[in-house]
């Protein structure tokens, strides 16, 4: 994006060059990727030229891509479920239009999981999407096409949502940086909603991009207001961050742990107060994020997929969550038993609720947030503006492995729950003597962690940060310290 806002070439030349690697990566016999799989090239390229004529935007002549979730005018928002093939957008949404507003070239719709219910990209309709570096591993979900695409150099800029991890995950298994602006920022800017009976937690749109500068250019051009991005020089006091390295109940793989010491040493080292402080309230909150998730126990999904049969990853959640809650005591003691203590777990916090059940979880969220305070509070009294702590427990996953590993989800499930701003960096590679280590296990779930982390040498390990006070521009400027970290 830097040679966009500086102006060395036309925004058709901007244009060319992505339509050049687009095909590079996508085209056979050598284009595998399969991300960008509603590509509207003749219309970006009508847009670029009437660019280059005369107008635009802060961001005039940025190629995007946007999640398949976004309507785009003359496109279709399938969700990967094939009775929706046909559901053409009348018009492009609101995030569009602000896109468009800033000079963004739109150049089409990216790949999915079916129902956007899954850390993966995969679904009947558009197919499997291809990690940019290992075709044996996925780019995370559900916003992983995007994700993949910065990767790839495809397009410097790209638009997701997240739920529950939906952006995050994706830019630390691709090795790019994200941010997802708190919902009184941006919101949902107009995206489909799987999910509409959550009024209590909305998906919130975001961005992909190469730089964190990239991103708070866009942040300002997209909100129409300066974030206030502070900058070390004019800082005044240091900003206080605490982190932690664990990752929930899936251990975290050696580089995830490694990936956050070194974030904070770097962190130190540019004279931020840095201290650790306790996992346990993340870990409390992740837990009950799943809870109201599964409190209609998947009917809003069931009802998206309608007659469509479900994949089996899919099918397999589903019938977890639909499970009454008569029998969830019977099963995870059965499930016990039989060594497979993370679903037994799984079983006991999530499910069906009643209204009262609801009403319960609700006072839970308030209760977590009062207590953010005191757990964190250091011997003077202090907060921590932000909080450096894993994305996910595991590097990218192998293909058909997500449904099996939402656990490893955990670390994103605060920022989510209280509708904190959250951004990831990428900071490292696996390396080498990282690929095991993990003690053996006869639950299931932490044997498929152990295969993850084999033959993981060279994947990308992101770190997260959660703006603890609510501003983005407290978020940008952590991650800026962290930024070139890794070269992408």
């Amino acid at each position: 994006m830097t040679a966009v806002r500086a102006g060395r070439a036309s925004v058709v030349d901007f244009w060319q060059r992505h339509l050049e690697r687009f095909r590079a990566t996508h085209a056979p016999p050598d284009g595998r990727l399969n991300a960008l799989v509603q590509p509207r090239h003749e219309a970006a390229m009508g847009e670029a030229a009437a660019l280059d004529a005369g107008g635009g935007g802060p961001l005039a002549g940025v190629m995007a891509s946007v999640k398949e979730c976004f309507a785009v005018d003359g496109l279709a928002t399938t969700l990967g479920i094939p009775s929706r093939i046909d559901c053409r957008d009348a018009g492009s949404g609101e995030m569009v239009r602000r896109l468009s507003r800033a000079g963004v070239v739109v150049v089409g719709k990216t790949n999915v999981p079916q129902a956007m219910f899954q850390f993966d990209c995969e679904n009947p309709v558009w197919g499997r999407t291809l990690h940019p570096d290992r075709p044996d591993r996925g780019p995370g979900g559900s916003s992983g096409g995007d994700a993949a695409l910065v990767a790839a150099r495809v397009v410097p800029l790209a638009v997701g949502t997240d739920l529950a991890g939906s952006m995050r995950q994706p830019a630390h298994a691709c090795g790019v940086t994200s941010i997802v602006p708190s919902s009184s920022s941006l919101g949902p800017c107009g995206a489909f909603d799987t999910m509409p009976h959550l009024t209590c937690l909305r998906p919130r749109a975001g961005f992909f991009a190469r730089t964190v500068e990239d991103l708070a250019v866009v942040l300002d051009a997209i909100l129409d207001r300066p974030v206030g991005w502070q900058r070390p020089d004019v800082e005044t006091r240091p900003l206080r961050v605490g982190w932690w390295d664990e990752t929930g109940p899936i251990s975290p793989s050696p580089a995830v742990r490694r990936g956050v010491r070194e974030a904070v040493a770097r962190l130190t080292l540019a004279g931020l107060e840095v201290a650790a402080v306790s996992p346990t309230l993340a870990e409390e909150a992740a837990w009950l994020h799943l809870a109201i998730l599964s409190s209609d126990g998947g009917r809003s999904i069931r009802d998206l997929l309608d007659a469509d049969r479900p994949m089996p990853g899919i099918a397999r959640s589903l019938a977890i969550a639909g499970l009454p809650r008569l029998f969830r005591p019977g099963l995870a003691a059965f499930a016990n038993l039989a060594g497979r203590q993370l679903e037994a777990r799984a079983l006991l916090e999530t499910g069906p609720r009643a209204r009262r059940g609801f009403e319960v979880l609700m006072a839970r969220r308030e209760e977590i947030r009062g207590r953010l305070a005191a757990e964190w509070r250091d011997a003077a009294g202090r907060v921590p503006d932000a909080i450096v702590c894993p994305v996910f427990a595991l590097p990218a996953l192998r293909h058909g492995t997500a449904s099996s590993l939402l656990l490893a989800g955990v670390p994103c499930c605060l920022a989510s729950l209280l509708d904190f701003p959250a951004g990831v960096v990428p900071v490292t590679l696996v390396r080498a003597d990282e690929c095991r280590g993990r003690d053996d296990s006869r639950d299931p779930v932490l044997r498929e962690a152990a295969r993850t982390d084999e033959g993981s040498e060279g994947l990308p390990i992101g770190v997260q940060v959660i703006a603890v006070d609510g501003r983005e521009a407290t978020l940008l400027t952590v991650m800026r310290h962290l930024d070139g970290c890794l070269s992408t």
